[in-house]
Parts: C-alpha cells; sequence; structure tokens
C-alpha cells in the first residue's frame, strides 16, 4: 500500500458556532476542506493550499486537533489524516476546483460531528485537545 498524508482545515465561524464544510464530488460527501500533500510541501503549506482550492479562502493554519489513519484499500492506500485548527484571514467563498467540490456550507458544529463521524470524540472535544505543529523544531503560530 502507498501512503498518503491528507490534510484538513477545521475553520471556525467568527462566533465559533460553525464549521465551514465542502461537499466532495467524488466521494458524495460532506467534509473539512483538505487533500492529499504534495511532494515537496510541508503539511501547514498543504492545508493552506487546499483550503484556497476548496473554498477560494486564504487561512493560516493552527495547531494539530487530531491525527488519524486509515486503510483505503479500493485505493491501495494507508492514509494519515491531519486536522489542523484554521483561521480565515482574506477572501471570499468562491470554489476554485470545481472539478472535486459541489458546494460549501457552513454548518452548526453538532451537524459537522454528524456528517464527520470519524471523529468519535466530537469537534468540541478536539477543540480542547489541540497541540503544537512543529516543522523541523519550530513551533508554527497558534491561531
Amino acid at each position: 500500500m502507498e501512503r498518503v498524508d491528507v490534510v484538513y482545515a477545521l475553520i471556525l465561524d467568527e462566533n465559533e458556532e460553525k464549521i465551514l464544510m465542502v461537499k466532495n464530488i467524488k466521494h458524495d460527501d460532506w467534509t473539512m476542506p483538505g487533500g492529499a500533500v504534495e511532494k515537496g510541501e510541508i503539511l501547514s503549506e498543504a492545508v493552506v493550499r487546499e483550503a484556497k482550492e476548496e473554498t477560494g479562502l486564504t487561512i493560516e493554519a493552527g495547531d494539530i486537533l487530531s491525527v488519524n489513519e486509515a486503510f483505503m484499500e479500493k485505493y491501495n492506500h494507508h492514509a494519515i489524516f491531519f486536522t489542523f485548527m484554521a483561521k480565515v484571514i482574506s477572501g471570499e467563498i468562491s470554489i476554485q476546483d470545481t472539478e472535486t467540490i459541489a458546494d460549501t456550507a457552513w454548518v452548526s458544529i453538532e451537524e459537522a460531528d454528524k456528517r464527520m463521524p470519524y471523529h468519535k470524540e466530537g469537534i468540541r472535544n478536539l477543540l480542547e485537545k489541540a497541540v503544537p505543529y512543529v516543522f523541523q523544531g519550530r513551533v508554527i503560530e497558534k491561531v
């Protein structure tokens, strides 16, 4: 199986009550903005790029909220999923990657928990357990 790193951005609204989600055309499901890390990218660069492609927003990556993994036999992948806290820096929602993303929506944290059952402890619990993201000994600034 090929190892694949995947990053996601958990983007809260200004009131920290809703999460920005995207609807993936290929998988016909809702997720946080994200995707595969490209060769030569570090994780924080990948999550910023993926969020821009899928939402049109420029974000800043913060702490790591979770690390999950799965064997995706359908694709012959061993995937490691990194979920980052993220903050919108600029831009308006405008899907750039229309071949992959069908829609975006701000959804309540409770609704996001239903749409993303792989975070068993729930989004609010993730937010309480964040850990700093470190690249080559340098802590990336908190969001």
